[in-house]
């Protein structure tokens, strides 16, 4: 797999991962009153695919890497939020299960873009 095909998968997934983040959110919204809870999970779980956007007008391997770097880290903030929806029973274990497994997959995929990217400079 390459490079760009990793690029487009993560493109794609964490679009959709930032949709199942809004609709979790419309839902979370509706059915309790952790707001501010709700509220980190929107901004950090939407922010995975915008960095991941913006990571394809780089103007540098380098700059390519910061990107993703803070979609890494957005990803793994969005985690800790479901950890703390899912142990306040804001959400269900089923719910939970299956958004996580999803945010910890689109984190391997951005670590191993990552990898590849710091890879192909160092050669």
């Amino acid at each position: 797999m390459t490079n760009n095909d990793k690029r487009n998968i993560l493109k794609d997934k964490s679009f959709k991962f930032a949709n199942r983040i809004i609709k979790l959110y419309m839902y979370l919204s509706k059915n309790n009153d952790s707001y501010i809870l709700n509220k980190q999970l929107l901004l950090c779980g939407t922010s995975v695919g915008a960095m991941v956007r913006e990571s394809k007008n780089a103007e540098s391997k380098l700059d390519f890497i910061h990107k993703p770097s803070i979609a890494q880290k957005e990803c793994d903030e969005t985690m800790y939020w479901l950890e703390l929806l899912n142990d306040n029973k804001f959400i269900t274990e089923t719910q939970f299960k299956s958004i996580y497994s999803d945010a910890e997959e689109l984190l391997k995929i951005i670590k191993s873009a990552i990898l590849t990217t710091k890879s192909s400079i160092r050669k």
